[in-house]
């Protein structure tokens, strides 16, 4: 590691390219100016690479890319320098660009990846076995905890009440953990009727009455476009297929884009969960066929601080578990 986020990645055999990256997120970052440098291409060629590993579905754009400062030098002033937000592409990224260019630069990159990329493979496999642990341990925290709550609800129901019946009361959370631990989440909705979103200005309304009665003369205040980002994401598709193909699925990315886009000063969370209710209300979503909430109070705090406290490579997960709490509370 060179410095507190900078580390080394790449150096030719000649030594005539070696590239300084962004570490953060427990991965690497280029922007395009250095993978053009690395892959000695021009960025429009690079740029080209990169829309085409997205075009074919074989990386998530929302995952593999981020947003960091970039100093360069000013165009109009010597001597002055400018600091801009740039793309980087994480290492995923880099890795299906340097397979795709044809160049001796790419050549020396593919045999580099193939060499001393397979150390870090092997030391990342022994890192995620301590994380599978980790995760384990906590599942069995969360399963020992229900069976605590559950013994306490089956002595609140009585003698009367048959052994096991209590069990039936926690049957879904318990299905839930387990197929959580088992890797076995809902990654698709079951809704696939069209949509019907809410407007900016509807949720812009909906924040200006939760404004109302939050102490913050900061609620909501918005620090950048990203939230309007936020809620057109969910619309999107390419040519007649949406991203995201269910109002289950519509409904999970957008509470988690608001979350960690973090688009307002202060009541981030609240706002994202709001909007979130707001979309399944719209959409007649947001009571059962026994007209009881599809989610309650208790689970849209837990979700929505999850996402909150997640890593940006657990997006998927924290999707999954949220698309399965809807898909399971019908």
């Amino acid at each position: 590691m060179k410095e507190q986020n900078q580390i080394e990645i790449y150096q030719a055999k000649d030594g005539t390219t070696q590239i300084d990256v962004h570490f953060e997120q427990e991965t690497v970052w280029l922007n395009r100016n250095q993978l053009a440098s690395l892959f000695d291409r021009d960025i429009k060629t690079i740029g080209k690479h990169i829309n085409n590993v997205f075009k074919e579905g074989e990386l998530n754009k929302e995952v593999v890319v981020a947003k960091f400062a970039t100093t360069s030098q000013h165009g109009a002033i010597k001597g002055k320098t400018q600091t801009k937000q740039a793309e980087h592409y994480n290492l995923d990224v880099i890795i299906s660009v340097g397979y795709r260019v044809k160049s001796k630069q790419g050549t020396q990159f593919r045999i580099w990846a193939n060499t001393v990329l397979k150390d870090y493979l092997v030391k990342g496999y022994t890192i995620n076995e301590e994380r599978l642990a980790q995760k384990e341990q906590e599942v069995q925290i969360l399963k020992d905890g229900i069976t605590i709550l559950s013994r306490t609800v089956g002595r609140a129901l009585g003698e009367k009440a048959a052994d096991n019946e209590w069990l039936a009361v926690f049957g879904k959370g318990l299905s839930l953990l387990d197929d959580y631990d088992h890797e076995l989440l809902d990654a698709k909705g079951v809704t696939k009727r069209e949509a019907d979103y809410p407007s900016l200005e509807d949720y812009q309304k909906l924040i200006n009455i939760m404004l109302a009665k939050f102490d913050s003369d900061v609620f909501g205040k918005e620090k950048d476009k990203s939230f309007q980002s936020s809620v057109a994401q969910i619309a999107k598709g390419f040519e007649e297929d949406d991203f995201y193909q269910t109002l289950e699925e519509k409904a999970a990315m957008l509470l988690y884009l608001i979350v960690k886009n973090h688009s307002f000063v202060d009541g981030n969370k609240r706002i994202a969960a709001a909007c979130f209710l707001k979309f399944l209300q719209q959409n007649k979503m947001l009571f059962n066929r026994q007209q009881e909430p599809i989610i309650s109070n208790d689970t849209l705090a837990s979700l929505t601080l999850f996402i909150a406290s997640s890593k940006p490579e657990e997006m998927e997960t924290v999707k999954r578990l949220v698309i399965s709490v809807l898909n399971r509370n019908k």
